[in-house]
């Protein structure tokens, strides 16, 4: 990162992380103790605001979905940065959060200290030392948003986009996992709910009446013969069916829940037309003769978008990633994260990862602790340039 060397504050706390990896990992730990469903992360939310305020960010507040919102004033007056990381976890209330420590293997083991336990210890921990530097060339709001996973959405960074987007110019979405990609492509996604009702009965004495499984399970096998094309890659997925109330009932409700990706905007659309009009031919007269009703409704609408690899933002993810010392060859890539929203705006905006760790959304969740240190060098350098770049002191990587 050549651009930044004329900040020799900046490259001195990213050579030598000021936080030592004891903090940070202790961190990471304590917010994990901290259960944060999606929609239900108010605990969480409220203990990251009250560190903010510790931090002295300036406009701590926190809005109706439990975002957390601080800001870093700069020396500047152009656009700012917003740099993100979502409190909310896969895991539902109730779930042991226990921890394990490996300290031969340096990692930790516990649901969510990934995904995003160690996002948000990130998030804190950039602010924290962004405090002790001189003023940043722009402004940075640092939000810590709900949310993100499952049926969440995107519905934190849909509001924080929607508060911020007339002073922001660009974003950094931060995850726990995934030191060394940069997600500069936003995978586009939409779901649904396809509920079917009917008159149903007993198994014996109204044999023939309809039943709403029965219709399901042919809607489920019709939709089971998409072809979706392989470039640009499109996927389906029935991740869910329900219904029924015993073994020898008709049943009287059942419903599925549909997954549709692409790649591409046309591609993702063409696929949704074909899936609903599989869906519309169980909505005929002859169906409604028998009693059955079959509806479809939204649960998910992630809108896609995407920076080109040669953007500057996508280039100085990468040139920081090597100034930190990363070896290999950055991983750039397509995935659904809360990068959507910016990108699906124009917004320029990438997500990355702080540092290494598997069994994502698993109980035996882990983190690998000890390239830490580089994954917070490598975010504070990025969030830098890309503050530098919006006050137009910097020039894009070579």
């Amino acid at each position: 990162m050549e651009s930044i060397r004329r900040y020799p504050e900046v490259m001195a706390a990213a050579q030598h992380f000021p936080l030592p990896i004891t903090r940070l990992t202790d961190l990471c730990v304590t917010i994990q103790q901290i259960a944060a469903p999606t929609g239900d992360e108010g605990a969480r939310a409220a203990w990251v605001e009250t560190q903010m305020r510790h931090l002295g960010l300036r406009d701590v507040q926190q809005d109706a979905l439990c975002n957390v919102y601080g800001r870093l004033p700069g020396a500047g007056s152009g656009p700012a940065l917003l740099v993100s990381a979502h409190t909310d976890t896969v895991f539902a209330a109730g779930t042991d959060l226990r921890i394990t420590r490996d300290a031969a293997q340096e990692r930790i083991y516990g649901p969510g200290i990934g995904d995003n336990s160690t996002g948000v210890a990130a998030l804190l921990a950039l602010a924290e030392v962004l405090q002790t530097l001189p003023l940043p060339p722009s402004s940075i709001w640092f939000v810590a948003n709900s949310g993100e996973e499952g049926l969440g959405d995107l519905r934190g960074m849909r509001a924080a986009v929607d508060l911020l987007q007339p002073e922001i110019g660009a974003c950094i979405v931060i995850e726990g996992m995934g030191l060394g990609r940069i997600v500069h492509r936003a995978l586009g996604s939409r779901r649904f709910r396809v509920q079917v009702t009917a008159p149903g009965g007993h198994s014996w004495s109204d044999f023939g009446a309809a039943s709403a499984l029965h219709v399901l399970a042919q809607i489920a096998a019709d939709l089971s013969r998409l072809h979706p094309p392989e470039t640009p890659r499109t996927t389906f997925n029935i991740g869910r069916m329900e219904g029924g109330t015993s073994v020898n009932t008709i049943a009287q409700s059942a419903w599925l829940e549909l997954d549709l990706r692409s790649e591409e905007t046309q591609a993702l659309q063409a696929i949704v037309a074909q899936a609903l009009a599989i869906v519309s031919r169980y909505q005929a007269p002859k169906w409604e003769r028998r009693g059955v009703t079959t509806t479809v409704r939204t649960i998910g609408d992630r809108p896609p978008g995407e920076l080109p690899p040669g953007h500057a933002l996508v280039r100085a993810a990468q040139a920081a990633l090597a100034a930190a010392g990363w070896s290999g060859k950055p991983d750039l890539r397509i995935s659904s994260t809360d990068a959507n929203i910016p990108l699906s705006r124009g917004i320029p905006a990438v997500c990355v990862g702080v540092t290494e760790g598997g069994n994502a959304h698993r109980l035996e969740e882990w983190i690998y602790t000890a390239p830490l240190p580089q994954g917070m060098a490598h975010l504070l350098m990025l969030t830098w340039w890309a503050a530098a770049w919006l006050a137009g002191e910097v020039e894009p990587p070579e």
